[in-house]
């Protein structure tokens, strides 16, 4: 086995872990999502019907959706739902975005990572600084580790895809590309 297979079959073990992490994410957030669905229909329920709205349903709704959120941010970036517009790639063809790739996802990790960063730092703050819920007093801290671990998969992905790009640098095509 030459020294490029065995890099690029390195690459693609990790990217299946990343793939694998990112879906049980996925699930999270969609096990969430039919929660969140549940809960708005018996609080619509109580509140109209029965004229008797359920106490802290915001709150539930609040961290539910973070969580929905958390679960789609990594499985969207690897499944390449993320909004994005590639006129460079349009324009130039992989002779420019073989260049530019390097660049984009270099950053696009280090923003990533320092927003995972951001979440974790602010998460720990805690109750004296108030990240709690108003009725319930949920403290947003396992939620603000939910959504950091998810953007650090998210920049863990785009350093794998640079590498992988850089593995791939020379090809007519990246293999992570989304069409």
């Amino acid at each position: 086995m030459s020294e490029l297979s065995k890099r690029i079959t390195f690459a693609d073990r990790g990217l299946h872990g990343i793939d694998r992490i990112s879906g049980v994410l996925a699930v999270i957030g969609g096990a969430t999502t039919v929660f969140l669905v549940v809960m708005t229909v018996i609080a619509v329920f109580f509140r109209y019907v029965l004229n008797n709205p359920i106490f802290g349903v915001d709150d539930l709704s609040q961290v539910a959706l973070s969580v929905v959120v958390a679960g789609s941010i990594a499985y969207g970036a690897r499944a390449g739902a993320h909004v994005h517009v590639d006129i460079l790639g349009m324009v130039g063809g992989r002779k420019v975005t073989r260049y530019t790739d390097v660049f984009v996802r270099g950053v696009g990790a280090l923003i990533v990572g320092m927003a995972a960063y951001g979440l974790v730092d602010q998460g720990l703050c805690g109750m004296r600084c108030g990240h709690f819920t108003p009725n319930l007093g949920i403290p947003h801290l396992p939620f603000y580790m939910l959504l950091a671990a998810s953007m650090a998969v998210y920049s863990v992905i785009l350093v794998s895809e640079l590498i992988v790009g850089l593995i791939h640098f020379r090809a007519d095509e990246d293999p992570n590309e989304h069409r």
